[in-house]
C-alpha cells in the first residue's frame, strides 16, 4: 500500500524544480488584494527561534518521465542534470499562490527560479520569464500577471534596499509550504474534490498522511506495518463516522464557534492532544508551530520528525480521547452537565471547555469526584442572576437569566430519568436526554410567559384581538358567543356584547410592571416562535407552543374583509423543538390547579419558581 507523503518544503528548496499545471486548471487569477495580504503576512511575520510562516498546502504529484533519455539527449551542464533529478511535478492544487511566489521572487531580482509548463498556455511560462506589459491586453493570464507584477513592484517600492534583502531572505528560509504529495490518486479526482466549493485539505487529511506512512513505523516487517496501517485506517474511519452524528457532534460544538462545519471531524480530537501537549513536544517545537489554521499539522508533524516518535503511542493518545467524550455522551449525568457548560453561552469555545474537563477528568480517580466539580462550575454560572433579582422593564439585561432557565430544563430531563429509572419498572439508562443538537440548531429569547404589554381592552380594535386568542381555548358555548360578536355590525352593542363575554370567562389578575420582570415570568424561547405571537396573551402563546411542539402551526382566527371569523387549518411548523420547561409551563405542569387556563397567575409563578430552586439544589448534593 503506497502512502501520500507530507512534509514542510522552504521556498528555497523550490527553486530549480519543475513544475507543471495541467489542463484541468484555470489560469492565473489573483486580484491586488490577495496579492497585497500574502506580501504584508509574510512581511509581518517575525519568526522565533526556528519559526517559520506556513503556506496552504501545495498538493503535487511526481510525473513519470524517462530521465535518463532526457539526461542524454536535452543537457548540457551539471545544473541542468540536477534539476532534471529534481523531477518534474505535475500541481494538483496551490498554483496561484505558486506562482504569485515566482513572481516576487522575479521582482525581487531572484536568480535560477523555479520554471512553471503550462499544458495549454504554453506562452504564459515564456511571458512569466519576461514580464511585458505592452501585451498585457492579449490574453487574460497575461493581464492578472502584470497586475500582480504592478502591486508587488509599488509595494517593494517603499522598502529601503536593506528591508527588501532581508524579506527576500524571510521569504526563501523563513516560510514554506505544506508539500503535500499525492501518489496513487488520480490527480483529477483530487482537484475536483479539492476545489468544489473550495474545500482546503484540512489537518485531519494532512496528519493521516503522517500516520499511515510507512517511514514513521520504526520497528517491525512489512506485515507488521501494513496490518498497523489497516487498523489505524479502520480505527479512524469510525472514529470519523461516529463524530459525523450531528447528534454528538452539536453535544461537543457550538454552531457559531469556528471548525463546527469543518468536513472531517475528527479534526477536533488532534486540537485537544495539540492544545493540551499530550505528546510532550519540547518548548521550541511548541514556539515553532505558529498559530494559523495548520498549527494543528504542524503540532503533528513536529512529533513526527523529533527523531523517536512512536506512532503507536500517539494513535492511543487520539482514541483515549475518543473514548473519554464517548463515555461523556453515554452517561446521564456526565452527558446533560458536560454539555451544559458547553453551551451555557452561545460564544463558547469547546476546545478550551473539553481541553479543561479532560484534564480534571484525567486528576480524577472516580465519576462522583467529576461530578462533583461539574456541579460546582455550573454552580458558579447559575449563582448570578439571584432568583429574585429585579430585570429592567425594557429588557436590556433579561438574557442574563439565560443560564438558570438553560439548567433548569437539564436538571429537569436528569430528574425525570431518575424518576422513571428508580421506579423498578423500567432499566434502561436514559428515557431523554436534552436535545443540545435541536437547542443550538435555534437562536433563543429569554421571553414573557405574561406578556409585558398591557391588555386593557378597551378598544374594538384590543377586544377584537383577545378574543381571537381566547377562542381556540373557549368551550363551544363562548365560541358561539364570540362568533356572534364578530358578526354584530353595531360598535355599542359588540362593546356590551364584549363584556358579557368576559364576565362568564375568569378575571386576569393584576401583574405590576416589576413583576412581571422577574425569572418566573421567564421562559426559553426560539426567536421565531417569539416573534411569530409577538405580545399575544398567555392563552394565546400557549396555543401556538402548543401546536409547535406537535410539529405543527396553529393559527390565529382572523377575520375577513366583511368582518367574518375564519379558523384556519393546522400546517407544517418550521421547527419543533420546545424545551421542556417552556412546554411544561404553558401546559402548567408546575401548577397546584389547572384552573385559569388562559392566564398566566402570580400562584402558577410562584411554583414555577419553586420548581426552579429545588432543581439548582441538586448542584448541592
Amino acid at each position: 500500500m503506497k502512502e501520500n507523503k507530507i512534509g514542510l518544503k522552504p521556498i528555497g528548496e523550490l527553486l530549480g524544480m519543475r513544475f507543471f499545471i495541467p489542463s484541468y486548471q484555470r489560469g492565473y487569477r489573483w486580484v491586488e488584494q490577495q496579492v497585497t495580504d500574502l506580501l504584508n503576512d509574510v512581511n509581518e511575520f517575525e519568526p522565533a527561534d526556528g519559526g517559520f510562516y506556513c503556506l496552504q498546502p501545495l498538493v503535487v504529484k511526481k510525473r513519470k518521465e524517462d530521465i535518463f533519455s532526457k539526461i542524454k539527449n536535452e543537457t548540457e551542464s551539471l545544473e541542468e542534470i540536477e534539476q532534471l533529478l529534481k523531477g518534474e511535478w505535475e500541481v494538483i492544487d496551490g498554483q496561484q499562490r505558486l506562482t504569485t511566489i515566482y513572481i516576487i521572487l522575479s521582482c525581487l531580482n531572484g536568480k535560477d527560479l523555479y520554471s512553471l509548463m503550462y499544458e495549454t498556455r504554453k506562452d504564459s511560462a515564456n511571458f512569466l520569464a519576461e514580464i511585458d506589459e505592452s501585451v498585457s491586453h492579449k490574453n487574460i493570464d497575461y493581464h492578472y500577471i502584470v497586475l500582480a507584477k504592478n502591486t508587488i513592484q509599488n509595494w517593494l517600492s517603499n522598502k529601503s534596499y536593506q528591508d527588501r534583502r532581508d524579506f527576500k531572505e524571510k521569504l526563501l528560509s523563513k516560510v514554506k509550504f505544506i508539500w503535500y504529495e499525492s501518489v496513487d490518486e488520480d490527480p483529477i479526482q483530487v482537484f475536483t474534490r479539492l476545489n468544489i466549493g473550495k474545500i482546503s485539505l484540512t489537518n485531519a487529511e494532512l496528519i493521516k498522511a503522517l500516520f499511515l506512512n510507512r517511514s514513521n513505523f520504526n520497528m517491525g516487517d512489512d506485515g507488521y506495518i501494513q496490518l498497523r496501517q489497516r487498523e489505524i485506517a479502520s480505527e479512524w474511519d469510525n472514529i470519523e463516522y461516529a463524530l459525523q452524528d450531528d447528534e454528538f457532534w452539536l453535544f461537543l460544538h457550538n454552531l457559531k464557534e469556528k471548525g463546527y462545519d469543518r468536513p472531517t471531524r475528527i479534526d477536533f480530537i488532534f486540537d485537544l492532544i495539540c492544545k493540551q501537549n499530550s505528546l510532550e513536544l519540547d518548548k521550541e517545537k511548541l514556539d515553532a508551530i505558529g498559530t494559523d489554521e495548520y498549527k494543528t499539522f504542524r503540532y503533528f508533524y513536529g512529533y513526527f520528525k523529533s527523531g523517536n516518535p512512536d506512532i503507536v503511542l500517539c494513535w492511543k493518545s487520539v482514541k483515549k480521547y475518543y473514548q473519554v467524550l464517548k463515555e461523556w455522551y453515554n452517561d446521564l449525568e456526565l452527558y446533560h452537565y458536560v454539555g451544559y457548560l458547553i453551551s451555557w453561552k452561545p460564544d463558547i469555545i469547546s476546545l478550551d471547555v473539553i481541553s479543561s474537563l479532560v484534564e480534571e477528568w484525567s486528576n480524577r480517580h472516580d465519576k462522583g469526584a467529576f461530578l462533583s466539580y461539574l456541579k460546582s462550575e455550573i454552580k458558579e454560572k447559575v449563582s448570578n442572576p439571584i432568583l429574585d433579582k429585579q430585570y429592567e422593564e425594557d429588557g436590556r439585561n433579561k438574557r442574563e437569566c439565560r443560564p438558570i432557565l438553560l439548567f433548569h430544563n437539564i436538571q429537569t430531563v436528569i430528574n425525570q430519568n431518575y424518576t422513571q429509572r428508580n421506579n423498578g419498572k423500567y432499566q434502561a439508562e436514559a428515557f431523554y436526554k436534552f436535545p443540545f443538537h435541536l437547542y443550538k440548531l435555534e437562536n433563543w429569547d429569554v421571553e414573557h410567559i405574561n406578556s409585558n404589554t398591557e391588555n386593557p381592552e378597551d378598544d374594538i380594535e384590543t377586544q377584537k384581538e383577545w378574543l381571537l386568542n381566547v377562542y381556540l381555548s373557549a368551550d363551544d358555548d363562548i365560541q358561539e358567543k364570540i362568533s356572534t360578536y364578530f358578526g354584530m355590525q353595531d360598535a355599542e352593542k359588540q362593546k356590551i356584547f364584549f363584556n358579557e363575554i368576559k364576565s362568564t370567562l375568569p378575571v386576569q389578575e393584576e401583574w405590576s410592571q416589576m413583576e412581571k420582570n422577574r425569572i418566573w415570568n421567564y421562559a426559553l424561547l426560539d426567536s421565531s416562535t417569539n416573534r411569530s405571537y409577538g405580545n399575544s396573551i398567555f392563552s394565546g402563546k400557549r396555543r401556538i407552543i402548543i401546536g409547535k411542539d406537535k410539529g405543527k402551526l396553529i393559527p390565529i382566527p382572523k377575520l375577513s374583509k366583511s368582518g367574518k371569523l375564519i379558523i384556519g387549518e393546522e400546517f407544517d411548523a418550521g421547527s419543533s423543538f420546545v424545551p421542556p420547561c417552556t412546554k411544561q409551563v404553558f401546559l402548567k405542569y408546575y401548577s397546584p390547579t389547572a384552573d385559569h387556563s388562559n392566564y398566566w397567575t402570580k400562584l402558577d409563578a410562584e411554583a414555577y419558581l419553586e420548581d426552579i430552586r429545588e432543581c439548582l439544589k441538586k448542584l448541592e448534593e
